[in-house]
């Protein structure tokens, strides 16, 4: 039996900004850089009684004996590394971010595991490149005796910790703001629960759905708020829990929750804002109303919600929330079951939504919202349910006559961003509206999970990283982690890549993907062995995409028939599922089939859906990467041809 002993114990996680693209350019140069970063931080890990547990690539894992003694030590080194740039040129400037938490550890065979390192490795990505992030527990020691600004942050929801987590950023000696959100107003951040459809008629449900995501969009517009994406408050629908528990669990300082009454032309909205910490009712209020004044509700609990989180709304934003998308009741409610149908499975959902969406925009051809949305729908099935060379063209006709009825529609700004990315391959154009849509809507988590995905493309992976946790913050039930995992993957941190996967199938033991991201994770890695353990898990009742991703890991480590068998049933025209020549061409590349993936690969650029770029770095490619005709390929596509390079830890 291995020796385990639990103590108490400060843990400082250091993460060296920007190491793994800078590798990738000049990796001897970078190395050299590496090294005097660790002989800088050394010794300071001593001075103040540290011991270093690990150091992973160009992460250090340190133990302290107090949390004032890692603050300390942290403080120390960011100064001197500040001092260090202050006359470095800027390809050879060292930063750092820095995370601290203290708790009870276990300590096994040199090692030191349990929730204290995770929290202390997951804040330190909110520092600020030369910053560091605290949590509650390291504030409660340090505060009064440290010459420093130490700001609060909202919570922060972390996976597979089961209660947000407060964290503080650190400012510079002397009382000074450390640069960035500190110097800021603090962001609030709110939770809109679903409404309790409290109607006569039950098939009045969409009704009380379909308004709770008008009022996440509507206070999504409140400059300083931070709302919770409708994904995350979702399962709150069918298993209500506590105020303080919603509160907890995604991390919010406040939660908006009520009811909704409809009945034949009338409704009556009953709402109440909470104090998640005190459970204080910040104010309560109920709307007896027309169905066409819905709008007038809307507009007046962002005012309400503005007013009392002492937020201001600017003549813009005013304007936004007062904003009447249309003026013909029966084509908002067409507009409220139509996103409410977009949140069912896509190949039952995407009928229906359509019809609605379609029908709304007759009855109001003004009707901004409708289009839009009905052009995020055909975005959101491209490619899996729908080829993007047919999706995509319906979504700029409909995105384009959103904008000119609303300039400042953020989804619609999304849905172009989107259509450059996936159906142009016109990067900068994407890039440009991706921009344009968050700045429009903070709020809009779609966006910034597309444009994440716009940044792994092009190999500017520590922004994807920076994205992806704005995403989190948004949505944090969504699987924004895993996108962070795969961009600490394709930049080469395959260890810490490999513990988000393994977090994922602790959490989720019996769902088939997280068994099979860890498994593409090990190959990606050379772990071959561990791979070949993964795609053991049986398959169950899985839905094609995973029976698809399960056959192609399964096709890597040797084992070809699922691949074979979707292949056969796809040549006959009985796959069950959409596939793409790029789908097609994964499976015969993992097959050992080089000239078969190539042909179907240059038959998706030319007649195809184009969907390379999101795939082309993937581990099933690496036997036809050096290919002059895959690399031709890339080049069409004005994407990176630097590959990368596998079977090894940075």
């Amino acid at each position: 039996m291995v020796h385990q002993k639990r103590r108490l114990a400060g843990i400082m996680f250091t993460d060296m900004v920007g190491f793994s693209s800078r590798a990738q350019a000049d990796e001897e140069g970078t190395l050299a850089l590496l090294q005097e970063h660790n002989r800088i931080l050394r010794p300071f890990f001593s001075k103040y009684h540290g011991r270093e547990i690990k150091t992973v690539g160009d992460a250090f894992l340190v133990e302290f004996s107090s949390a004032l003694d890692a603050a300390r030590c942290a403080l120390e080194i960011q100064r001197t590394l500040h001092d260090r740039n202050a006359s470095a040129p800027a390809s050879r400037k060292i930063q750092i971010r820095i995370g601290i938490h203290v708790g009870d550890v276990v300590e096994e065979e040199g090692d030191v595991l349990g929730d204290t390192v995770n929290i202390a490795s997951r804040i330190q990505p909110l520092a600020e490149p030369g910053g560091i992030c605290i949590s509650q527990p390291v504030f409660d020691q340090v505060q009064n005796k440290l010459d420093v600004t130490i700001v609060q942050l909202p919570a922060v929801s972390l996976k597979n910790i089961r209660t947000p987590v407060t964290v503080y950023r650190i400012g510079s000696a002397g009382g000074s703001p450390a640069p960035g959100p500190r110097s800021s107003p603090a962001i609030h951040s709110l939770a809109v629960l679903p409404l309790s459809n409290i109607s006569p008629d039950p098939k009045d449900e969409y009704f009380a759905d379909g308004l709770t995501e008008e009022l996440i969009s509507v206070l999504s517009q409140v400059h300083g708020l931070s709302v919770i994406a409708r994904s995350s408050v979702t399962q709150y629908k069918a298993a209500p829990k506590p105020i303080a528990q919603v509160g907890a669990e995604l991390g919010v300082e406040s939660v908006l929750e009520g009811s909704v009454r409809k009945a034949g032309n009338r409704i009556r909205v009953t709402l109440q804002l909470v104090d998640v910490p005190t459970q204080r009712h910040i104010w309560a209020g109920s709307y007896n109303r027309e169905i066409d004044d819905v709008f007038g509700v809307q507009s007046d609990v962002a005012d309400r919600t503005a007013e009392a989180l002492s937020l201001e709304l600017t003549k813009s934003e005013r304007l936004a929330v007062q904003r009447r998308p249309t003026s013909n009741p029966e084509a908002y409610d067409l507009y409220l079951r139509g996103l409410v149908s977009m949140g069912r499975p896509r190949d039952e959902g995407l009928n229906d939504s359509t019809r609605f969406f379609e029908r709304a925009t007759q009855l109001d051809p003004n009707f901004a919202e409708a289009y839009a949305a009905w052009a995020n729908l055909y975005v959101a099935v491209s490619g899996d349910y729908m080829s993007v060379r047919e999706a995509m063209p319906r979504a700029r006709e409909l995105a384009a006559r959103a904008l000119a009825l609303n300039p400042a529609s953020s989804e619609a700004h999304s849905t172009l961003a989107n259509i450059a990315m996936q159906f142009d391959h016109d990067w900068p154009r994407a890039e440009a509206e991706f921009r344009t849509a968050i700045e429009l809507n903070p709020n809009n988590e779609p966006a910034y999970s597309f444009y994440g995905l716009l940044l792994l493309a092009l190999e500017r992976f520590e922004e994807a990283k920076e994205i992806y946790r704005q995403a989190i913050l948004r949505d944090p039930a969504a699987y924004h982690e895993r996108h962070l995992a795969w961009a600490e993957l394709e930049s080469g941190n395959f260890d810490r890549a490999i513990e988000y996967a393994r977090a994922d199938v602790r959490r989720e033991p019996n769902d088939v993907h997280t068994h099979v991201f860890l498994g593409l994770f090990y190959l990606y890695a050379g772990r071959s062995g561990d791979a070949q353990k993964e795609a053991q898990v049986p398959l169950g009742n899985s839905p094609p995409i995973v029976r698809f991703d399960h056959a192609l890991l399964n096709a890597l480590v040797g084992r070809p028939a699922e691949a074979q068998e979707i292949l056969r049933r796809a040549a006959s025209g009985d796959a069950g599922m959409y596939l793409s020549f790029t789908d097609l061409a994964m499976l015969h590349a993992a097959l050992g089939d080089k000239p078969a993936a190539l042909e179907l690969l240059e038959k998706d650029t030319r007649e195809g859906d184009g969907t390379l770029w999101l795939y082309y770095r993937g581990v099933f490619f690496d036997s036809i990467r050096n290919d002059p005709r895959f690399i031709a390929l890339l080049k069409e596509l004005h994407l990176p041809t630097s590959g990368v390079r596998r079977g090894s830890s940075p």
